[in-house]
């Protein structure tokens, strides 16, 4: 598997990976997007913005980056940096199938991307993917299963899926909702020819949404790579919007609440993104590689957990910046 690559890595952030879904668009839901990003958001402008955090990412030993189709234009950007850059050839670059992006660049559109999980939209959606990113794609994920997704049950599906494994790719899956926990075990029973189909798991987990870390942990005792997502709440996480108890915890240890906050303590967690948009954010999410809690400081930032669907309530609430 291509993450072998990070296993061996000898850096401590070669376990943070940096995802781009924050700046492959000029609209997302992130909390602070107004003072984050430039107000020219045009196609140069984050292009440029995406290749700053890409290169400030690599110096400081990140080696995984995550992109999708849906994410606007990062894979065009993230291939863009691959192929202005020769020499990086120890990163391992994962996308993500499943939604079109359909904001046509603009932050007030009325849907910005559209969810379908069947076998032609993989196959369009693929070949996309395969035109910008070519053989440096290390690993293809289904974009935010949920227990009801048909990408669950299509044997076509699954054998198409099964074919780019067989040709190197690594397939995976990510997760969102409040069942999430019911989605990765749902995955994790699905075989072709008597072999486990998916390799990773992408599911969102933070101090807020702890409901998934039971199913994650038996994803990784089955031998997948887990991939943890929105380790920062969509910035509900992060300065000024954290909570009273995170922001004491991480006063005590003289760092972010970002970096006390991303969870690289769990032992199931293969890689966490940080889904910076600035330079200085990144290199705050990047502290969280030395952090070291107590159990009492654990215990009070476990007393922030929601109600899973409290939390994706809240989730959806949330407007496109």
């Amino acid at each position: 598997m291509p993450f072998a690559r990070l296993a061996s890595a000898t850096t401590p952030t070669a376990r943070i990976g940096l995802g781009l879904a924050a700046v492959g668009r000029p609209g997302y839901i992130n909390l602070g997007r107004e003072e984050d990003l430039p107000a020219d958001r045009s196609v140069d402008a984050l292009r440029e913005r995406t290749h700053e955090l890409l290169d400030a990412a690599y110096a400081q030993g990140v080696r995984y980056f995550d992109v999708a189709r849906s994410y606007g234009r990062s894979e065009e950007f993230l291939a863009d940096w691959l192929r202005d850059r020769p020499g990086v050839d120890d990163v391992v670059v994962g996308s993500k199938w499943g939604y079109t992006y359909t904001a046509d660049w603009r932050t007030d559109a009325e849907a910005h991307e559209v969810k379908d999980h069947g076998l032609a939209t993989y196959e369009r959606q693929r070949a996309e993917t395969a035109e910008l990113l070519g053989d440096r794609l290390d690993l293809y994920q289904i974009h935010s299963v949920t227990p009801d997704s048909p990408a669950l049950t299509d044997k076509e599906l699954h054998a198409a899926l099964a074919e780019a494994a067989a040709g190197g790719l690594s397939i995976g899956f990510s997760t969102s909702g409040p069942a999430q926990a019911d989605a990765i075990r749902a995955a994790l029973a699905v075989t072709v020819d008597g072999e486990p189909l998916f390799r990773t798991v992408q599911s969102t987990y933070n101090v807020l949404e702890t409901s998934a870390g039971p199913a994650l942990a038996e994803a990784h005792d089955a031998g997948l790579t887990v991939i943890v997502k929105e380790g920062m709440a969509n910035g509900r996480l992060a300065e000024p919007h954290a909570p009273e108890a995170l922001r004491a915890v991480a006063d005590e240890t003289g760092l972010g609440c970002d970096a006390v906050a991303l969870v690289l303590r769990q032992p199931w967690a293969g890689v966490v993104l940080s889904g910076a948009a600035t330079a200085n954010q990144l290199a705050s999410n990047l502290h969280a590689a030395v952090v070291d809690l107590g159990d009492d400081q654990l215990h009070r930032l476990a007393a922030l957990t929601e109600t899973p669907r409290a939390y994706w309530e809240r989730r959806g609430q949330l407007p496109w910046h």
